[in-house]
Parts: structure tokens; C-alpha cells; sequence
């Protein structure tokens, strides 16, 4: 297990985790024709613009040499919130799912995160993933009264706020 810092070639790789997740994550929540639509490129560009721009930090976990999983995070996008950190991503292929690589990723990212001087970290989960609020809830975070609605193919979807407390 090797974590480190993304490279604009690698944003090919974190697309297609973030893709083979997603069709298997949200299964239930997220229709399945635009789960079956969903290309591995979908969010190469986005990453590769992300990472040479430094506009966030992204992180790549790998089991030998194959990439696992990968971790998004950098300064909050919620103007009420300068001072805070928010975890924008974190994905792991489904086959490694329950095996310490989504784990290492989140504390590799709030160690990083806490040297960077954030006085919090936030992020986003939606309502319905509990497999998700789980694994968060694990690694201290806790959610707050906060919810943020979007539309996604039609639908109408909300996620909570969860909170970490650096102090």
C-alpha cells in the first residue's frame, strides 16, 4: 500500500476509480441509466486541471502498482468557511472495498490537512448513503444540520454536512 501526491498523468486513473465506484456505490440512489452512461473519462479533464493548478490536493493509494483509490481535498468552497479544510473525494475501487485502503487514504488526507493549518474539515455525503456516513463517522467526523439539494439526471438529490474538529 503506497499513498502519494497525484500527477497530472494520473488523472486518467483517478477518473476511472471514481467512475467504477460511483456505478457501484450508488446503485440504489442515483438512477441507473445515467449510472450505466457514466463514461471512466467522465472527470479526466476536471483532474487534470485540478492537479496543475494546485486548485486541489489530490492524493493516489496503490496496491503494488495498481491504483486503488484516491483522495480530493484543498480549501473550503464555502465562503462562510475560509478558515476550514473540505474533503472533496474519496473513492476506492469497489473490490477493495473493506480493506484499509479508503481508511489510510482519510488519515493520510487529515494529517496533511491539519499541517496545512485548517482550523476544521468539512464534506459532503448524500442522505442516503449510510455505508458512507458509516465510514465517516468511523474516522471522527460528524454531521450537522446542514444540507446542500442538487440535481443529478432529473433528480433531486441532498447531502448532509459532515464536520471534523481539528482541535
Amino acid at each position: 500500500m503506497i499513498i502519494r501526491k497525484a500527477e497530472v498523468k494520473d488523472a486518467e486513473a483517478i477518473s476511472k476509480i471514481h467512475a467504477l465506484s460511483w456505478k457501484k456505490a450508488y446503485q440504489i440512489m442515483l438512477p441507473q441509466a445515467y449510472l450505466d452512461d457514466l463514461r471512466e473519462n467522465f472527470w479526466t479533464e476536471a483532474f487534470e486541471n485540478w492537479i496543475s493548478n494546485d486548485h486541489l490536493t489530490v492524493k493516489i493509494i496503490f496496491d503494488d502498482e495498481l491504483p486503488v483509490g484516491c483522495i480530493a481535498y484543498g480549501r473550503s468552497r464555502d465562503e462562510k468557511k475560509p478558515q476550514w479544510g473540505e474533503i472533496v473525494s474519496v473513492y476506492v475501487l469497489p473490490e477493495y472495498y473493506g480493506k484499509g485502503f479508503g481508511s489510510q487514504l482519510m488519515i493520510n488526507a487529515i494529517k496533511d490537512m491539519r499541517e496545512m493549518g485548517f482550523e476544521n474539515l468539512y464534506l459532503w455525503v448524500l442522505n442516503e448513503n449510510r455505508q458512507a456516513q458509516l465510514f465517516y463517522e468511523k474516522h471522527g467526523f460528524i454531521k450537522t444540520e446542514d444540507q446542500l439539494s442538487f440535481e443529478i439526471a432529473g433528480e433531486t438529490k441532498t447531502d448532509a454536512r459532515y464536520i471534523y474538529r481539528m482541535k
